[in-house]
């Protein structure tokens, strides 16, 4: 008899031992790259052992019609048991069972193999649930007739018994894994932490799992759609040395041309700096250079060359925002992806903003969801948190692709300040157990080495700076004064837009940075009346493309020197390359405060540019903790450097202060570092950081109930963690929105596009017509109509036009009624 894994469309039949061939060799080739190669067979090949059932193929055979109701007694229901069937518990019961047998170290490893089996649709599930259950047990100890493992080891196809028993009797299995974790438990970073310890084992099992997920999808995929496999690279890229000389050359142009602007003889220091240090070995880095110093090309500049001295995968650009991801990619595609090299174009740079597919996936969105198959990545942070603390299997199936990488942190201050300790675990992680390079850049180190090392503190080892002097970097590219400009009460918003005004009459232009988008949207409002100056505004709920259009018309202002005003949320602040004459900068965190500044003067074309702090009157900060905190203690900063500007070499913003803001800052909020969770969330107080660590609440509720019994050595409540996480970061969704023709033109072609293949490029390129919502904006969205499935089972998202402003990008109430208020 031939059991079937999966049918598609046509009929055609994918046959379960070619699934199951073919998930262990892309699951092996994934581990290989941590030296877990027969770990990751395993688990591929047994990872749908199940389906060898009578229950599974009567299921899939009456599902593809390959049964007829009227005439085949094993004719079943299968919309009415689609979920129900359980395919994946046999293959982690055979793991459990052959594992357990071989002393603790064999226990321990077979926990990581089974959960991974196990957990293949769900993500994670938890060991111990949050309440002291023995989750893992209960799923080990399911009964045979529900799980078909009897059945399915009687008919299973003898080239996958095989191969799986030659596995399970050789001593490596167990002994490759068991050096991985002594090397964790003696990693210079671990300080004897059983806290740290514990969350690289629970790592190390996502890392598995993440191979054993992309494996499968990759798989499934290929075959429902056999062209599809024509979009991926499968790890075949263009020759480091051919990008090398792409970028050099790009390089020495700039470095032989006249100089435009006062600063580029430091920015070409800069990137020498760079180059010198990319044959270093592998590790933490930083890269502390102020605003304007030229990190994008500098930090390209050292990736390329570090890959290719130590045969490296991939470079990996983690940034805060998408609006820089939309400045950077564009620079770096241009000289990486030349013109005159057609098969270059859309193969080197891949933008990840956010996630059009839902969390729920058939075998299109399996298709369609990004796996970073490619040379160079731009992503952002939350996407990068989410591979590696998410929910379910869409993000976790990227984290493999962050082994044997170089990883460059744009702006590393933007690390939001709950994940401080989990991050730093993750980071040394990847360095030490993976092969990658972890590079920090900003112009705002945040002392990620300094938290508490018993929780976890980022592994810099000392001389990993890549500039040799930072202070007097700091010094010669000083390029503007911060004054700050507090009034009793605050200043209404009619005196910032008239303040606004003054210093554009003044010097041409000014930048306006503010905390919320409902002052962004009223200062702009209040001074777009004014016919002589010209006024912009930015903001999240418009999509790339959007902010790409405004920044051209901001960008030609200042070239032009047409008086101008930009009113802008945060996204501006970071990397942006934009020069204004003045900046106003409501009150925040130092390190925004600094961001800010790198806008003016940025080029040093002026002798001096001016900052102004300002207090704003109408400001609700309710909601916003990180805002809130970073105001009270740069407020602590400025009090102090105005009894002694010496301290801080009479510079706001400078090394001293940025130290003395960040010392403050951690010190008060270290307690929050472990990512907080409260019991309205998981039913009792507790944080992240225990939960996929040592899960001390958990391990003791277990004993209380089951005195004397022995715990399972995996203890953390991974399912529970990894949906807390999400709650408390309000995870956002892709929306596609009808911007310009191009937006609307996109989006009728996904409506009509029924095969995978056009579907797969017009999402690529619809990542610049997409704004990224909150689970309670999305609600009142779907509430009033305003958002649709491009097709009945292809659950991406795209907007009713009225839904979309041309000023203000994306709203949760009509746009016409709204412009009409506001005209």
């Amino acid at each position: 008899m031939s059991f079937i894994a999966h049918v598609r469309k046509d009929d055609d039949q994918q046959w379960l031992v070619d699934h199951l061939r073919g998930v262990g060799e892309k699951s092996s080739a994934n581990a290989s790259k941590v030296g877990l190669g027969a770990q990751g067979d395993l688990i591929g090949l047994l990872h749908d052992l199940g389906k060898y059932s009578q229950a599974f193929q009567n299921y899939i055979k009456s599902a593809a019609g390959l049964l007829n109701q009227d005439e085949d007694e094993e004719y079943v229901d299968a919309d009415r048991l689609r979920g129900t069937i359980d395919h994946s518990t046999a293959g982690a019961q055979l793991i459990w069972r052959e594992l357990e047998k071989r002393g603790e170290m064999g226990k321990l490893v077979g926990e990581m193999l089974a959960l991974c089996v196990a957990s293949h649709h769900s993500g994670l599930i938890d060991c111990l649930t949050v309440d002291g259950v023995d989750n893992f047990s209960r799923r080990m100890k399911k009964l045979a007739e529900r799980t078909h493992i009897d059945e399915a080891l009687a008919v299973a196809d003898t080239e996958i018994l095989t191969r799986a028993n030659t596995y399970f009797a050789a001593t490596p299995l167990i002994e490759n894994v068991a050096s991985k974790l002594k090397a964790i438990a003696t990693s210079s970073s671990a300080a004897g932490s059983a806290t740290i310890v514990q969350q690289q084992i629970g790592l190390l099992t996502r890392f598995l799992f993440s191979c054993l997920i992309d494996a499968d999808r990759v798989d499934s995929a290929d075959f429902e759609t056999p062209r599809s496999a024509r979009n991926r690279m499968h790890g075949r890229y263009e020759t480091w040395a051919v990008l090398i000389a792409r970028l050099e050359s790009h390089l020495s142009l700039f470095a032989t041309r006249e100089k435009r602007h006062p600063i580029d003889e430091l920015r070409v220091d800069i990137s020498r700096h760079c180059l010198d240090a990319a044959s270093r070995p592998r590790g933490i880095y930083r890269l502390t250079v102020p605003t304007g110093g030229g990190k994008t090309l500098a930090s390209l500049r050292f990736a390329l060359h570090h890959i290719r001295a130590h045969k490296m995968d991939r470079v990996i650009y983690v940034i805060p925002f998408t609006s820089i991801i939309d400045q950077n990619a564009k620079i770096v595609r241009g000289i990486l992806e030349p013109a005159d090299d057609p098969k270059s174009r859309g193969r080197i740079v891949l933008e990840h903003h956010g996630n059009l597919t839902s969390e729920q996936q058939g075998w299109r969105e399996k298709m369609l969801t990004e796996n970073w198959d490619a040379p160079v990545i731009y992503t952002t942070m939350v996407q990068l948190l989410e591979s590696l603390f998410g929910a379910g299997t869409r993000g976790a199936r990227r984290m493999h692709q962050l082994a044997n990488a170089v990883i460059i942190f744009d702006e590393i201050q933007t690390l939001p300040i709950n994940c401080v300790h989990m991050f730093n675990n993750a980071m040394n992680f990847l360095v030490e157990q993976c092969g990658s390079t972890v590079l920090l850049c900003t112009a705002t180190q945040p002392l990620l080495d300094k938290v508490d090392k018993t929780k976890g503190a980022i592994h810099v080892p000392e001389g990993n700076e890549l500039m040799p002097d930072v202070n007097e970097l700091f010094r010669q590219l000083k390029r503007v004064d911060v004054a700050y400009e507090h009034k009793p009460g605050g200043r209404t918003n009619n005196e910032i837009a008239a303040l606004a005004a003054g210093e554009t009459k003044r010097v041409g232009s000014c930048l306006v940075i503010v905390n919320t988008k409902r002052s962004a949207r009223e200062l702009y409002d209040l001074s777009k009346t004014d016919e002589h100056i010209a006024v912009a505004h930015l903001s999240t709920s418009m999509c790339p493309a959007h902010r790409k259009r405004i920044l051209r018309f901001v960008g030609r202002c200042l070239r032009w020197n047409v008086p101008i005003i930009c009113f802008s949320t945060q996204l501006i602040e970071a990397g942006v390359d934009v020069d204004f004459g003045s900046v106003i900068r409501f009150m925040a965190g130092l390190d925004s405060i600094a961001q800010a500044a790198g806008r003016c003067n940025r080029h040093g074309l002026r002798a001096v540019g001016k900052v102004f702090v300002v207090n704003p009157q109408d400001e609700n900060l309710d909601r916003l903790d990180a805002i809130r905190a970073g105001c009270e203690k740069t407020l602590r900063v400025f009090s102090d450097f105005d009894q002694d500007p010496a301290k801080y070499g009479h510079d706001r913003i400078g090394v001293e202060a940025m130290t003395w803001y960040y010392k403050n800052y951690f010190f008060d909020r270290a307690s929050q570092m472990g990512y907080p969770v409260s019991a309205t969330l998981i039913g009792r107080d507790d944080t992240l950081l225990n939960m996929l660590s040592a899960n001390s609440n958990a391990t003791h509720e277990f004993a209380a109930r089951n005195a004397g019994k022995s715990q399972l050595h995996l203890r953390q409540s991974f399912m529970a963690a990894a949906k807390a996480f999400k709650a408390i970061d309000a995870p956002t969704r892709g929306i596609i929105v009808p911007y310009g023709k191009q937006g609307k033109k996109i989006i009728a072609d996904l409506c009509g596009a029924f095969e995978v293949e056009k579907q797969f490029a017009l999402l690529k390129r619809a990542q610049q017509y997409t704004v990224n919502v909150f689970p309670h904006q999305l609600k009142k969205l779907e509430e009033a109509g305003a958002v649709h499935g491009i097709q009945n089972d292809v659950p991406i998202l795209h907007l009713d036009s009225r839904y979309y402003s041309r000023e203000y990008g994306l709203s949760t109430e009509p746009v016409s009624l709204m412009e009409n208020l506001t005209s």
